[in-house]
């Protein structure tokens, strides 16, 4: 797939264990803002027992959204001699994005999310950072943290990373043509078997081990493109007032969490909503009096309710 000025675009994601909705509420965000109906084909990695749930949903969607998008649902696929060590590594399913490169050999590039990603921009701001790539990069990411005081690679690693701080792999641009021509998965192999005792976080822990001994092949993308509790819960550290938050990330269940009940004020919000109903109606102006009240407006996270709504504002307000 090139980057053509109207590209198929192809975000991937994996399903495992109870995330069939929220992977289904992922996917209703990114059509929602796909103000400009670019055709998007989502690439879902996913577990036997989800996969008609996923499916129907889906369908009955591509039925109303005619021409809008597709879907193709895939299995599970681990190296042979490790399936089972490289399916639990950190959480189920996790890891299967370290193999893409190979598994999907007729991609040239894609978008990864994380279940717990929603969309508040089309797809279309993201993708243009392909564009931007040198010709070493790779890859996008954005990111672990803005400071140094609660950053978690700088004071708790005890392995390489890359940069300052780290990167965040929830939200990874991948050109897989490129990947490949990089032998991608005979750097991850060996980077495993030196540090599987000394990681954490996963195959994140494994792709900022890598950037560190490859730090041309990596993009970095601003942080409202990747936009997680940590970015307001303590201090604000992610300057998004200018452009507004264009993907926000629920990591550690903050979308299902009251601890800072921005982020489940946002889920629900989309989750509610019925694709094919007025935007303005049935999804700004009741996310709007959402973010408005009392809870929102007393927690950390509460003061970038504006940057949240910034592009939906623009986008949907135009519109009616």
């Amino acid at each position: 797939m090139q980057h053509l000025p109207n590209p198929t675009l192809k975000p991937m994601k994996f399903a495992c264990g109870q995330r069939a909705q929220e992977t289904l509420v992922m996917i209703k965000s990114a059509l929602l803002y796909n103000y400009y109906q670019e055709y998007i084909k989502f690439i879902i990695f996913t577990e036997a027992p989800l996969t008609d749930i996923i499916s129907e949903k889906l369908t009955d969607w591509r039925d109303t959204l005619s021409q809008q998008f597709d879907f193709e649902l895939l299995s599970l696929k681990f190296p042979n001699q490790s399936a089972k060590e490289w399916k639990n590594l950190f959480k189920p399913c996790a890891a299967q994005r370290l193999f893409l490169p190979s598994l999907l050999k007729d991609v040239d590039s894609l978008l990864y999310v994380d279940t717990d990603i929603l969309f508040l921009s089309p797809i279309t701001d993201i993708w243009k950072y392909f564009a931007k790539f040198n010709e070493t990069q790779i890859a996008a990411l954005a990111p672990e943290h803005e400071n140094e005081n609660i950053g978690w690679y700088n004071r708790f690693a005890r392995h390489p990373f890359y940069g300052r701080l780290g990167v965040n792999s929830g939200v990874m641009l991948m050109n897989l043509t490129r990947m490949r021509q990089f032998n991608w998965e005979q750097h991850v192999f060996p980077i495993y078997k030196e540090f599987k005792l000394r990681i954490t976080w996963g195959d994140q822990d494994i792709i900022n081990i890598l950037f560190y001994y490859h730090p041309d092949k990596l993009y970095i993308i601003p942080c409202e493109y990747n936009y997680r509790p940590d970015h307001c819960m303590y201090m604000s550290i992610c300057n998004s007032s200018r452009s507004g938050i264009k993907l926000i990330h629920g990591n550690r269940g903050y979308f299902h969490s009251d601890k800072q009940p921005l982020f489940k004020t946002i889920y629900s919000a989309i989750e509610s909503y019925q694709l094919s109903s007025n935007v303005y109606n049935d999804f700004l102006l009741p996310l709007r009096a959402a973010l408005n009240t009392q809870s929102v407006n007393e927690s950390s996270c509460g003061k970038v309710s504006g940057d949240i709504l910034l592009v939906a504002n623009s986008l949907f307000s135009s519109s009616y």
